[in-house]
């Protein structure tokens, strides 16, 4: 295949990237030339502990921030030469973003959530009109739209941000953790919505996770560690090319759980928290937690 011809199925792509923060007289470093090639239609995990780099790839991918060094494309905008008026635009056409935090507006309805990104590119009011029915439909909440974010579920918020993140029907959505405040249930339902954008719309998606369950839902799995793709694992109906790398991530994500169980019962004890609070936090963790050993047995994988 030529390279002209491969191009034109390639969503994003970056080469020797590299972000440079300064915190005050200290430089850190957040990404150390990473290089990360995504085709059209695919949906991608990035998965990587804290501080690895997921989100400050994210944010470059999608216009937010600027590399300090390396090459980024993104479908036909290379992203390092564009002026700041010029990303806006690159945002507001060709990037969806979904946040762990919704991002929604809680004095405005789900369905004024959804219409609003379309009001900043100037579309009509009754083409806007016709995009929310389109969409509330896509994400089954139309018995919803005239609720406001507060009288909605966590699960409810999130797809009602992921309907205003496709209003302006972008060819890529980046999702930072949409499942990070959601219990379990929720979790599995919102990336059930995002893999049918991606299955049913075409959409390109690269979504950012802890949680190796809702990771397996991509048709890769990409882990980042100290600023660079450390592993790139392919789905295979049911599983992946590199099963021992998955399941090493079941086996991390368990014992972080772990001690995040052992820090609520600390601060329990020490009063920091409610017993309510205690309650309502370890059986979110230990839920999370049967499901990933679950996961494991799947895989025949003995904890």
């Amino acid at each position: 295949m030529k390279t002209s011809e491969k191009s034109d199925h390639i969503a994003v792509v970056a080469k020797d990237l590299v972000k440079i923060y300064a915190i005050g007289s200290v430089e850190v470093q957040a990404l150390r030339g990473l290089n990360i090639e995504v085709k059209k239609g695919e949906m991608i995990s990035l998965i990587g502990s804290s501080g690895s780099g997921k989100t400050t790839l994210l944010n470059i991918i999608g216009g937010l921030d600027r590399a300090s060094a390396g090459y980024v494309k993104v479908f036909d905008n290379e992203l390092n030469i564009l002026s700041q008026a010029e990303l806006v635009e690159f945002r507001r056409s060709t990037v969806g973003h979904v946040f762990q935090t919704m991002n929604l507006s809680p004095t405005l309805t789900a369905a004024e959530n959804i219409e609003l990104p379309m009001v900043a590119l100037g579309i009509d009011k009754t083409r806007r009109r016709s995009r929310v029915a389109e969409l509330v439909d896509v994400v089954s909440l139309r018995e919803r739209m005239g609720h406001k974010p507060g009288e909605l579920s966590g699960g409810e918020q999130q797809r009602v941000a992921l309907a205003a993140a496709l209003a302006n029907d972008p060819p890529l959505i980046l999702a930072d953790e949409p499942t990070g405040e959601l219990d379990t249930a929720n979790a599995r339902i919102v990336v059930d919505y995002l893999s049918k954008v991606n299955r049913e719309m075409g959409v390109t998606i690269i979504m950012v996770t802890h949680d190796p369950v809702i990771a397996r839902a991509a048709h890769r799995i990409l882990r980042i560690q100290d600023g660079v793709i450390k592993m790139d694992a392919t789905r295979l109906g049911e599983t992946f090319e590199a099963p021992s790398f998955y399941a090493d991530i079941l086996r991390n994500r368990i014992a972080e759980i772990g001690a995040q169980l052992t820090g609520i019962d600390k601060e329990f004890r020490g009063g920091k928290i409610t017993g309510d609070e205690y309650v309502e936090r370890q059986t979110s963790l230990k839920r999370t937690h049967a499901v990933l050993l679950e996961e494991l047995h799947r895989l025949g994988v003995v904890h």
